[in-house]
């Protein structure tokens, strides 16, 4: 596969994973005040994705890939709300163990890192333009 190529697969499968963190983000925010239907249950649980590096056979370099969406293992929060229905019995609520402030530095940060890739995209095939025109 030639270095063009090459250079627009990687980093597409940055914006693939990018992309896929941006979807974990939303979901996270959009289940901030999730909590149980029944008395004393888990609220929901913030997830977290992982990525690592794999060599591609074909081109011989590393792409990312999503290595695992899990989920993040700290403690939920305590309300005291007796009179609500997902209380324990000593009227406390369990909260979901997500922070809206660190969504939302977290999707700032991968809203960063997929423009990055497109602007690598942009320029190589800027550069591959240049390239084609100069040997005209």
């Amino acid at each position: 596969m030639d270095d063009f190529r090459a250079s627009m697969f990687i980093a597409g499968s940055g914006m693939r994973a990018q992309g896929l963190r941006l979807r974990v983000i939303s979901e996270n925010i959009a289940n901030a005040d999730s909590v149980a239907d029944t008395p004393g249950g888990d609220p929901y649980r913030r997830k977290v994705i992982t990525f690592q590096n794999r060599l591609d056979e074909a081109l011989q370099a590393d792409v990312v890939r999503v290595r695992e969406i899990g989920e993040d293992p700290s403690e939920f929060d305590l309300q005291y709300d007796p009179s609500h229905p997902a209380a324990n019995e000593d009227g406390y609520v369990m909260l979901p163990n997500v922070s809206t402030l660190i969504e939302t530095m977290d999707m700032r940060e991968a809203s960063r890192s997929y423009q990055a890739n497109l602007r690598m995209i942009e320029t190589a095939k800027s550069m591959h333009a240049q390239t084609v025109s100069i040997l005209r």
